[in-house]
């Protein structure tokens, strides 16, 4: 037994004995997604009904699972702080019962160093013979744990040793292992209209670029639409499965990347086990801290980076909501304007913002005269680029208001062209 084995088997314990070392009040950050502490917080859940802790706050940005700490009774013992609203704590957030923090995801960690955080703990892969574990599926969070008093473990054998971003046994206060599966999530299904907005963005996209694209039917539909491109590179938030396909027909080689040449580079994924598998000791992926994958800055340094996401609707003036349903926490800014930001920084770099023009079957045009009241906007008028439905792109860079109304009523549905021209004229933005 080498040295790091020692220090391991030294340092190891149960969920139940490093919750014990997690006491009312602290203020706890995991990795992301699929990489949260399952074992560990369900311990520390079980030991909060049973010592009556509180106070202690959890904080990461998107959890994936319905975890003990997440009921209702956990109020005012476990207090999630949610940095992206997943389907398993919306409607805790809405009841009061979680909150949820508004931020870029490339800034978090700067307000996580903010805090006086008392505990790191995630899931990792198995360790290495030189007393390395790999952060897996999330690296988003990863060096907050150099501003943690402690810092917690969970080794599982199913987590994919990814390339990018370790930690030592050393830096770990201790460990406990767990055969939790990884949260495997389908790849979303394509639809008709994901495909025509697929056509129109993939038509915009050269030999050579550099491709962010997200999770959903959309993004995979932009992605099938590239197989017959050359060279293009990948600097994205989330690693996808269709990433992989990507990768395997060759149209991915990331050679014309200005930086990480030969590199995908990202700070998340969650998927299929096909992805998983695909990314570990994958030396071609690397998975960084996300306030250098998402930094506008170094996002433009790539060449011809093209940004690819969604949103939920838009207004005339270009103001486009990707995270609520009026007042309502939907789901999260996320990354979206770092790679707008960044993409308009890149030397000939372009940014798409994708949705149908319909919700409810049909009865509502998502291009609004204004956002719903109480829409939050996510992505301003300032930095808006493209807007895509399944009628075309609507270029608004540089256009003026008026220019902005026209453009976006003709990529409406016919069926609210009329009334969305008559709205714009009654507030004045077209004569």
């Amino acid at each position: 037994m080498n040295k790091w084995a020692e220090m391991y088997k030294a340092k190891l314990t149960t969920p139940g004995g490093i919750a014990q070392q997690i006491n009312s009040g602290d203020i706890c950050v995991s990795t992301g997604q699929v990489a949260e502490p399952c074992a560990i917080l369900a311990a520390l859940a079980e030991r909060c009904r049973r010592e009556n802790l509180t106070g202690i706050q959890h904080n990461l940005l998107l959890t994936m699972r319905d975890q003990p700490y997440l009921r209702p009774e956990m109020t005012g013992r476990i207090h999630h702080n949610s940095l992206f609203v997943s389907a398993y704590c919306r409607e805790l957030i809405w009841n009061g019962y979680a909150d949820y923090v508004p931020a870029f995801y490339g800034e978090v960690p700067e307000n996580l160093r903010n805090q006086n955080i008392d505990v790191f703990y995630t899931t990792v892969s198995l360790m290495d013979k030189h007393g390395y574990f790999s952060f897996g599926t999330a690296a988003d969070l990863s060096e907050i744990r150099r501003q943690a008093k402690k810092i917690f473990l969970e080794v599982n054998p199913a987590m994919p040793r990814t390339h990018g971003s370790f930690i030592h046994i050393s830096e770990v206060t201790a460990l406990c292992t767990s055969d939790v599966p990884v949260t495997e999530v389908p790849s979303g299904k394509i639809s008709d209209i994901d495909r025509e907005i697929g056509a129109y963005i993939a038509a915009e996209i050269p030999d050579g670029a550099c491709i962010q694209l997200g999770i959903g039917g959309m993004p995979n539909a932009v992605a099938q639409a590239l197989m017959d491109r050359q060279d293009l590179g990948i600097h994205s938030e989330m690693f996808t499965e269709s990433m992989v396909d990507l990768i395997e027909a060759g149209v991915v080689t990331n050679w014309r990347k200005n930086i990480h040449r030969g590199k995908s580079v990202v700070t998340f994924t969650f998927g299929s086990r096909r992805a998983y598998d695909f990314i570990d000791d994958n030396p071609g992926v690397e998975f960084l801290p996300v306030d250098y994958v998402n930094d506008p800055y170094v996002i433009a340094q790539n060449d011809n980076m093209i940004s690819i996401n969604a949103c939920l609707e838009v207004d005339l003036f270009g103001q486009v909501c990707s995270e609520s349903l009026g007042p309502k926490n939907f789901s999260g800014v996320g990354g979206q304007i770092d790679f707008v930001r960044g993409a308009m920084r890149s030397k000939g770099g372009k940014s798409f913002i994708a949705m149908p023009s319909t919700a409810k079957k049909g009865t509502i045009s998502k291009i609004k005269p204004v956002l719903t009241q109480g829409g939050i906007v996510s992505t301003s008028r300032n930095d808006v680029d493209n807007i895509v439905t399944e009628y075309g792109i609507a270029r608004l860079r540089g256009k003026t208001c008026s220019q902005r109304a026209r453009e976006l009523i003709t990529i409406a549905h016919p069926d609210f062209r009329e009334e969305l021209t008559r709205q714009a004229r009654e507030l004045h933005i077209i004569p």
